[in-house]
């Protein structure tokens, strides 16, 4: 474990937009002592990399993602928006504040699609070798995807409802291990404080999935963004300044969030959060995450008339879609 010092100087280098890794003799002897616990032994990761995930929950690797890819999962998404392209499934969200506003077309009226697995222009994101070899360094080599999203946050209106809160994505997934999830977010543009980056905290993967609920802000909040009731507000957040094409990798325990859209512009962000297929699934009645089950399993029910008997795991299950490997458990 790095020592306070350590970890101070490594927050200082990441809000500066800097992710060179301090080097450490300590670390490299730590990582090479085989399997740690979120991560596995791999010839990609360097031990400082390793160790620093394991520290911090994330990792940001730079310019990993191809501009052509990218600009291929613009041209896609407002094809969507545009509703030239119909795909099952998809879920489109609009924020609280476009949602009352006249007039507003196109990708200017969608703050977020969620579900694109059976599209196969924007899942060829989730397939990218690229992105898969860093991720089977957490997951092993049979991944699913699980979960997948194309963020367009809009220009905030005044009242703050383009941010979302600091929440734990493990809230939302009714599988395990939580230790063999994570998620790859890449960045379409220049992601920075004024156009609501990604905030983290630090460390905060090593703890337990926590309570979520909508957060009381004055002038509401977006559907199904729900935020962590119970955290250490002095805890050290660090804003994750990002290029074109670069990705963080993060565990689905991290305490995260992204700040408002101050700009005139959409802020888009492309992501996949991904499992090893030898996780399984597991019932959620009677935890923190019964609310949430209750939620998405209602808003089913009303778009595609699913069974009263239908749960959280069998949405899930229905919507992950192997990238590599086998399919074995889920």
């Amino acid at each position: 474990m790095a020592s306070a010092a350590r970890l101070k100087v490594v927050l200082q280098h990441l809000n500066s937009g800097d992710t060179a890794f301090p080097t450490s003799a300590e670390v490299a002897t730590q990582s090479h002592r085989g399997r740690l616990r979120y991560t596995l032994e791999n010839g990609l990761l360097i031990p400082e990399q390793r160790q620093f995930y394991e520290e911090n929950g994330f990792l940001h690797i730079k310019n990993l993602v191809s501009a052509e890819n990218l600009d291929l999962f613009r041209d896609e998404f407002e094809r969507i928006c545009r509703r030239e392209v119909i795909v099952p499934g998809l879920m489109v969200m609009r924020d609280i504040a476009i949602i009352k506003a006249e007039f507003v077309q196109d990708q200017k009226a969608v703050s977020k699609i969620q579900d694109f697995q059976d599209n196969e222009i924007l899942f060829k994101y989730c397939c990218l070798p690229e992105i898969l070899k860093y991720v089977k360094c957490f997951t092993g080599p049979n991944i699913m995807a699980m979960h997948t999203m194309l963020i367009n946050k809009p220009p905030d209106a005044g009242k703050k409802t383009s941010r979302h809160p600091l929440h734990q994505d493990l809230h939302y997934f009714p599988f395990r291990p939580a230790d063999q999830i994570v998620c790859a977010w890449t960045a379409m543009e220049r992601v920075d404080r004024n156009n609501g980056c990604l905030i983290v905290l630090p460390g905060t993967h090593k703890g337990r999935l926590k309570q979520h609920d909508y957060p009381e802000w004055k002038d509401g909040v977006n559907m199904m963004y729900h935020g962590v009731r119970d955290y250490d507000p002095n805890h050290p957040k660090v804003h994750l300044v990002m290029e074109k094409g670069d990705t963080v990798f993060f565990h689905p325990l991290l305490i995260h969030g992204s700040g408002t859209n101050r700009t005139q512009g959409f802020r888009k962000a492309i992501s996949c959060h991904y499992a090893s297929s030898d996780c399984y699934f597991i019932g959620v009645k009677g935890t923190i995450q019964e609310s949430i089950e209750k939620e998405i399993v209602e808003m089913g029910r009303k778009k595609y008339d699913l069974d009263k008997d239908v749960t959280l795991a069998d949405i899930w299950s229905f919507k992950g879609r192997l990238v590599q490997g086998e399919r074995t458990n889920m």
